[in-house]
């Protein structure tokens, strides 16, 4: 559904191109004979002739998209992603008249679609003059619109067959053949014509938004091909690239596997740049916090790493050893921007307590591989009552202040969490169920009454490196 917004703005550039293109055929072809007609009279026929020109989109988009979707997964799509790319330049350069090159290399209609548009011209004119008025004919001609050879109608045709699937295919020519009909529609039943000053410009603005997409495309083709030569890359040289964020330190898995976490989060990596060792197998804990299509897949293109994520869960990702350098992270269809920096400053540090017991530890170990490595020592707090709810606020700044939290039972209980970083960026509850991020600011957690029942309950930042407790009396 990401292509909707896009393809739909692009058809309603595009109507000013195709009020200049078509405008006239459409009058000549689709509405012979109704020009005289009441505006209501004149409605109706272009009505019909708009829903089967979006039909046909609909038919070609689907098509393409499924056509397209064989190579999701496959090396060619990125090659495919910057053909795409490139011709639409291409074709935008035509649109302007001023490369004679460029228009040669646009396709010209064929033969047969010559012959039908010619056909029903005929029986245009020919009802026109025996005074019949048929919606077979702008029905017919709307149809066979799907297949010309028009510039920024290909440009959309190539977005559809890039987009991935059949459905998003057919979603985004719906939104192109959405956008180019209010325009085409008054034209039609006004019957009037662009001054020629109007369609020079429209014509520039045109070419400026396919040129718009031929980048997008030639980028999200570099970004699969794993290319040091990005949209993101040319940010980070004029502006600066930043460091590899150490979202844990790192964390070894019972297994001796390095562990680093990952959000997905608003269709966005969460750190943007991901600092991880070099020359030992890495474990991606990938939290995706949504279902967009667009982060359905996790891609590191020069490791050869392609993985599917699953919707509103955590997903592992395993990385091979991996030399020093910066490599390329995005997501299957090449829209998301993100890096992971090899051989960074943090430290492989097994937790002491990741297995601990929620009996076992009523209290916090300490982190050893943060910057705020937390406390041995027991910190109480019981919540205050205030009203029909028991709060309680905790401190993140250096563990867990107080790390061993008192609630009445059957009380609802609102626990806020101050803001915090590194390996305490995180808080959640496999006991109580919540999970929240406080890199952006503090958290309240709510736990409703039925869950409050008599127990120890635990809780520990997102890499189960430091622990607390809740004691439900």
């Amino acid at each position: 559904m990401e292509l909707f917004i896009p393809s739909l703005m692009l058809g309603l550039v595009t109507s000013l191109h195709c009020v200049s293109m078509c405008g006239p055929m459409v009058v000549t072809y689709a509405l012979k004979g109704a020009e005289d007609g009441t505006v209501v009279q004149r409605l109706v026929p272009n009505l019909a002739y708009q829903a089967a020109k979006i039909a046909s989109y609909v038919l070609v988009g689907l098509l393409l998209g499924a056509a397209g979707s064989a190579l999701d997964l496959d090396a060619v799509r990125p090659y495919v992603m910057l053909i795409a790319g490139a011709y639409m330049i291409v074709l935008a350069l035509s649109m302007t008249g001023r490369a004679r090159w460029a228009a040669r290399l646009t396709p010209r209609p064929p033969a047969f679609l010559l012959r039908a548009f010619t056909a029903v011209r005929r029986k245009a004119v020919d009802d026109a003059e025996h005074g019949r008025s048929t919606m077979a004919t702008p029905v017919t001609f709307g149809l066979l619109t799907g297949l010309m050879p028009c510039a920024p109608l290909m440009a959309a045709q190539l977005n559809a067959a890039a987009s991935g699937s059949a459905v998003s295919g057919a979603v985004a020519m719906f939104a192109f053949g959405l956008g180019t009909a209010p325009l085409m529609l008054g034209f039609g039943t006004a019957s009037g014509l662009l001054p020629r000053q109007w369609k020079e410009r429209m014509m520039t603005a045109l070419a400026v938004v396919v040129i718009v997409f031929g980048v997008t495309y030639l980028n999200r083709g570099a970004m699969l091909l794993g290319s040091p030569v990005t949209l993101q890359s040319a940010r980070n040289a004029v502006f600066g690239q930043s460091e590899g964020v150490d979202a844990a330190g790192y964390a070894i898995a019972p297994d001796g596997v390095t562990e680093v976490s990952l959000v997905i989060e608003g269709t966005r990596f969460v750190p943007e740049t991901l600092s991880i060792p070099a020359g030992t197998p890495v474990r991606l804990i990938v939290d995706r916090r949504e279902s967009s299509p667009c982060s359905d897949q996790l891609a590191v293109p020069a490791l050869g790493v392609l993985a599917d994520l699953a919707d509103n869960a955590t997903t592992v990702v395993e990385l091979p050893a991996t030399a020093d350098g910066r490599y390329t992270l995005t997501c299957g269809m090449g829209m998301m921007s993100g890096s992971l920096v090899v051989g960074g400053s943090g430290s492989a540090t097994a937790p002491t307590a990741s297995t601990a017991t929620p009996a076992e530890t009523p209290s916090i170990p300490a982190c050893a591989c943060c910057g705020n490595s937390g406390t041995d020592e027991t910190i109480e707090g019981a919540a205050s009552v205030e009203g029909d709810v028991q709060r309680m606020s905790v401190d993140v700044t250096n563990g867990y202040d107080p790390n061993v939290i008192r609630l009445t039972a059957g009380v609802p209980a609102e626990i806020t969490f101050s803001q915090a970083s590194g390996c305490m960026a995180e808080v959640m509850s496999e006991d109580l169920g919540f999970y929240e991020d406080l890199t952006g600011g503090p958290k309240t957690i709510r736990i409703e009454a039925d869950a409050l029942q008599p127990g120890e309950y635990s809780f520990s930042c997102g890499m189960r490196m430091v622990f607390g407790t809740i004691i439900v009396e």
